[in-house]
Order: structure tokens, then sequence, then C-alpha cells
């Protein structure tokens, strides 16, 4: 008889979670590898093994309109609003910290600056 493959569960992820990502393979100028990442998209998306995510950075740039410094895991960084990515849930780590209410209206809002706006 051949055996069966264990397929594991995917991680349960959450909208303004903070996880780590493996972000490889990647082209061109993409974020590469292993890195926090913001979880952006809505709980319900998360059913069909997909995310939306907005990596973080430790380099940062706050005259940069397109990102939104912050703190995550006691240590400043910075979310690339301009990089994000639709990821499956296979890529996800773990979780490492959730955003502050506040972080997470200010980062609702600049993507709506940013991608619904004409």
């Amino acid at each position: 008889m051949a055996s069966k493959k264990k397929i594991d569960a995917p991680p349960v992820v959450r909208r303004y979670e903070i996880h780590l990502v493996s972000l490889d393979p990647t082209a061109g100028r993409e974020t590469r590898k292993t890195r926090p990442c913001v979880v952006v998209s809505p709980n319900a998306m998360h059913v069909t093994g997909m995310a939306v995510v907005c990596p973080l950075t430790t380099s940062l740039h706050p005259q940069w309109a397109h990102r939104l410094q912050i703190t995550c895991d006691s240590k400043p960084a910075e979310i690339m609003a301009d990089q994000i990515r639709a990821v499956s849930l296979e890529r996800f780590v773990r979780r490492i910290d959730t955003l502050k209410p506040a972080d997470a209206e200010a980062l609702r809002h600049l993507i709506v600056r940013l991608y619904a706006t004409t």
C-alpha cells in the first residue's frame, strides 16, 4: 500500500498581524528573503490559501510618503506599502507581532492614498 503524504494545514493568519514570510524566489527589484510582513488582506480571504502582505524593513526613510514607520518586536521598522503583494500561506514561518490600532489605521489610510485614488 502506498503511503499518504501528510499535508500540513495552512497557518492561521489574521489581518494586521506581523509574520515572518519567505519572499524568495523574487525577480527584479522585488523585496527578497525571509522578512517580517504585515497582513493587510481581510481574514475571509485567507481560506483561499493566500494573503496580501506588505513587507517590513529596518532601513528607515521617514521622508518617503509611501512608507510607514512603526515599532515591530520592540525595534524600529518601516512598512513598505509600495511592495504590497499576494503570497501563499505556505510562505508563512511564524507570527512575531501585531500592529497597534493606530498603526493599522495609518496603514489603511496609506494604502487608500496609494492605490485607491485616480
